[in-house]
């Protein structure tokens, strides 16, 4: 009798499903406003676009409303998510109060190797913003705060930032296009690299914090705007 070491049921981790490709190709085009807030997502019409089944747009679609970018209305079906002002700021109350505390451990407990990584991606975001490239600042930005937590040892409030990671993205795809933000951010996020690097605990919390601050203000203009258009569309 032939043993069996499990080999022929291992999976190739390399290769994206179907289905996970169909899900960041949604997750994208929500993130860069394809499609809008409160607009439709008919099954039939995505699987036309995507070229996929049913089925698979029906699991996406049901992953994206986890995430909260995707809303199911009565009688209307699965529709875009509208960006919520009062969620938005409880949304940046939580990343002040868990990114705060994350930087000022991270300088203190992280190794010089991780600090310097930090640096590394720092001006991988900023050569993004430079060139336009607003999907890599997104990509670039996650990896920032991950490797960040990672440093401070918080690894729970890590997995409710994850939880929260589709909002804040699609937030952040929102602020980082802002007028003259490119270069403000990129004072933000020099001032806290300059700080870890230094391991000045107080200092990356603060200058954690202000980032923070800022951004949740470029985002209540924001949707304060988006509002009033929306009202003067609906008079």
């Amino acid at each position: 009798m032939s043993s069996k070491d499990g080999s022929s049921l291992k999976i190739d981790r390399s290769v994206k499903t179907l289905r996970e490709l169909t899900l960041e190709k949604m997750r994208d085009a929500i993130l860069s406003a394809y499609f809008k807030p409160g607009e439709r997502l008919v099954e039939r019409t995505l699987c036309d676009e995507l070229g996929v089944s049913r089925s698979i747009v029906r699991e996406v679609l049901r992953h994206l409303e986890t995430e909260g970018l995707v809303e199911s209305i009565p009688h209307q079906g699965p529709v875009v998510a509208t960006l919520d002002a009062d969620k938005a700021a409880q949304i940046y109350e939580i990343r002040g109060l868990l990114e705060g505390h994350a930087a000022r451990l991270c300088a203190e407990r992280a190794d010089g190797a991780l600090l310097e990584q930090l640096a590394v991606i720092n001006s991988q975001i900023q050569a993004a913003f430079r060139a336009g490239d607003f999907h890599g600042v997104l990509e670039q930005t996650s990896a920032f705060y991950e490797l960040m937590f990672q440093g401070s040892g918080q690894t729970m409030a890590w997995e409710v930032v994850q939880s929260l990671n589709a909002r804040i993205n699609r937030l952040r795809a929102m602020t980082i296009s802002s007028s003259g933000r490119a270069a403000e951010a990129a004072e933000e996020m020099r001032l806290l690299v300059e700080a870890l690097l230094k391991r000045d605990a107080q200092a990356a919390h603060d200058a954690s914090v202000a980032h923070v601050r800022r951004v949740a203000s470029i985002a209540a203009s924001k949707l304060a705007e988006l509002a009033e258009n929306k009202a003067e569309l609906d008079a």
